[in-house]
């Protein structure tokens, strides 16, 4: 059994997550700025209160999980806002890269004295930060964000392959989510992908881009 730690686990995919985890006899721990109806009913730890873009409040962690070994970490927290050439919004830029870019990195980084050996991290991030799978454009700050958060996470396999962490980074797919209008497949399919892909991670894959149905992705 292993303890999983999830960022934005109160709805969407991390509440999936979070479900599958359990299910499988895992100990999980949430952490969210908000809990919800359904994150509660779950029984699990939550760690409310934290926002992934604001460094006093990342710095509470290590003290509020004194004692805990994390053998998975999860960075799923993420915003997407909609717009085109003709409607750029560089605030909304700013709060893209923010929450999705150096929120899952700032994080990762506070908590790597409770890792423990071997174990995995991992960054819920988007095809639509692939440079060369866009073939439709628009959503710059998205975009953008994913795209940096991709970089940063493969720097993270490389800086830690020597402690023997190995570092996924994973496409859900398109989720029937809020973020997405209801729009693809269920959160219950695209978490089992994404458990499947975290269950394999080992130094081979670290550091690769994967669909959660198994496929590479080009960056």
């Amino acid at each position: 059994m292993s303890t999983i730690l999830l960022t934005g686990a109160n709805r969407g995919i991390g509440l999936a997550l979070a479900r599958g985890f359990l299910a499988r006899g895992h100990t999980v721990i949430t952490v969210c700025r908000r809990s919800s109806p359904e994150l509660d009913a779950l029984g699990v730890r939550v760690l409310d209160g934290v926002d992934v873009t604001d460094d006093a409040s990342i710095a509470t962690l290590p003290g509020r999980l004194a004692g805990t070994r994390i053998d998975v970490l999860i960075n799923n927290a993420g915003i997407l806002e909609r717009e085109s050439l003709d409607r750029l919004d560089p605030a909304g830029w700013r709060r893209q890269m923010e929450v999705n870019a150096f929120g899952p990195l700032a994080l990762t980084a506070a908590l790597l004295p409770l890792l423990a050996p071997a174990a995995k991290v991992v960054v819920v991030t988007s095809r639509m930060g692939s440079i060369g799978d866009n073939g439709s454009g628009g959503y710059y700050g998205y975009r953008m964000s994913k795209a940096a958060v991709n970089a940063a996470f493969v720097s993270l396999a490389r800086d830690l392959a020597p402690r023997g962490i190995a570092v996924g980074i994973y496409h859900p797919g398109m989720v029937a989510t809020a973020m997405t209008g209801r729009h693809g497949i269920a959160p219950e399919q695209a978490a089992e992908g994404l458990i499947a892909r975290i269950e394999a991670l080992d130094a081979g894959t670290s550091g690769r881009f994967f669909h959660q149905d198994g496929t590479e992705l080009p960056w």
